[in-house]
């Protein structure tokens, strides 16, 4: 039963997971708001104006009934075991997922798929719509959703629709192989507002919107069906201040020199972040080390590497294959090139908290960040906002959206293992003024936008759209 309608909200945020985990205690369980720059951005506004939160509590099956959690209304939408194999697993990472990041892996295109994606995308724009107030701002997140725009502008003609999509939108030479291709692209031009992490992504939705619909205009305003349809791009961020003041933190400065030692007090620590996913590069930069090594261009125990693999989709056959493959890599490298009590690398496989992570990016010398595609990579400027001292050298993919705006890292091509290598020397060999004079240009692009301004520019944006779709005077 949808809510009354003086409890429905001005603001509803729709995203594939609640903003909740569910957490142990010695009654039983209890919810906890999940880490993230996502829910940290939104949480406040959503607080602030009274607003819900439409997603997925991550099991199968679970009670659908509105709850109230940190000044939040949440409104769970179930899952059987089978849609989360076939919409979850199966069309969102079996199809867009790597299709989405240049195909690194083949996509699988499967009808069942679709019809599993086409009916919970119907389920979430139904909450949606139960959950909003007249005239109420929806904002739509990521490619799990992309019918729910359209699907909600059918459902509640009266309310302002934003879509933003957090990974890489592709070429049309990529997209187009999409058996579904146009409906895709209505569904996200439902929303008044379309946003991207970098221009090239909102350009490749525009070209594609006008092959396949019958959008018209240039960016960042096309015409479809009667409505203005606003298309640009919002990088995301992260939230800066919190990250220095972490950073800052006695508690973290002693973790740091603890860190060191445990790690046997090497000349330089190079450090890899990262979901264990197949798109990160992990492989690229590990081939890159052990030919250091092999080169005697490095050696250990002066240089270390740590690599954080964080367990992600591993009901999905591609990440378990990944992880196999980086493991056997990790103990190939160590059983050749370890000296006793000295890993050449250093590997987990496990999720580390914020704590722990703001440690290891304060003692890492040299961070590397190698995605084949990313849509911006936050871990990037994570570092960046934790290297308060000055310090620190950043390797970073040309292909993450982070590159865009980072360009005082040494961008590198994934690809190009000859050119990590030398990324990696450069790195080491570089005098300590030099490298404070990049990280300070670092530290200036990184403080100078963070993941409040990013809701705070997508917010205004839907502001100036009326209901009808029609530019307006509105505020957010």
């Amino acid at each position: 039963m949808p809510p009354q309608e003086l409890d429905r909200a001005d603001l509803v945020v729709v995203a594939n997971r609640l903003p909740v985990r569910r957490v142990a205690t010695p009654d039983g369980s209890t919810w906890a708001t999940s880490p993230g720059g996502l829910v940290g951005a939104l949480a406040p506004t959503l607080q602030v104006r009274d607003g819900a939160w439409v997603g997925w509590l991550g099991d199968d099956g679970g009670d659908t009934e509105p709850f109230e959690h940190d000044g939040m209304r949440l409104v769970p939408v179930s899952l059987s075991a089978e849609e989360i194999a076939d919409f979850y697993e199966g069309f969102s990472n079996g199809t867009l997922w790597p299709l989405y990041h240049d195909a690194i892996r083949p996509p699988e295109f499967h009808r069942e798929w679709w019809r599993a994606y086409v009916d919970v995308n119907r389920r979430y724009a139904e909450a949606a719509a139960g959950a909003a107030g007249p005239g109420a701002h929806i904002w739509v997140h990521d490619y799990h959703l992309q019918l729910v725009p359209a699907m909600l502008r059918e459902l509640r003609p009266d309310v302002v629709i934003g879509f933003f999509l957090h990974i890489p939108f592709p070429p049309q030479e990529l997209f187009m192989r999409l058996p579904w291709r146009r409906e895709l692209v209505e569904g996200m031009l439902g929303a008044d507002v379309v946003g991207f992490q970098v221009p090239v992504a909102a350009q490749n939705f525009a070209v594609l919107a006008r092959r396949l619909t019958r959008a018209s205009g240039s960016l960042p305003t096309l015409s479809y069906r009667g409505r203005h349809v606003r298309v640009d791009a919002f990088p995301i961020s992260i939230d800066v201040q919190r990250y220095e003041e972490l950073a800052a933190r006695e508690e973290t400065r002693t973790e740091v020199k603890a860190l060191r030692e445990r790690l046997g007090n090497p000349r330089t620590i190079v450090l890899g972040v990262d979901r264990l996913d197949y798109t990160k590069g992990i492989e690229a930069r590990l081939k890159a080390f052990r030919e250091l090594l092999q080169d005697g261009r490095v050696r250990v125990p002066d240089v270390v590497m740590v690599q954080i693999a964080v367990p992600s989709r591993e009901d999905v056959a591609a990440y378990g294959e990944e992880r196999d493959r980086i493991e056997r890599m990790v103990g190939e490298l160590n059983g050749d090139f370890a000296e006793m009590g000295a890993p050449a690398v250093h590997y987990l496989h496990r999720s580390i908290d914020t704590d722990e992570l703001v440690a290891l990016y304060c003692a890492a010398d040299v961070m590397f960040v190698t995605p084949y595609r990313d849509g911006m990579n936050l871990v990037a400027k994570e570092y960046v906002a934790c290297r308060i001292d000055g310090s620190g050298q950043l390797i970073l993919s040309e292909f993450a959206g982070a590159a865009r705006e980072l360009t005082a890292a040494r961008l590198v091509n994934p690809h190009d293992t000859a050119g990590l290598k030398e990324a990696l020397v450069d790195a080491l060999a570089t005098p300590p003024a030099a490298a404070r004079r990049r990280m300070a240009r670092l530290r200036r692009t990184v403080r100078s936008w963070s993941v409040y301004d990013w809701a705070d520019a997508f917010l205004r944006a839907m502001g100036t759209m009326a209901p009808d779709g029609a530019e307006g005077s509105g505020g957010s």
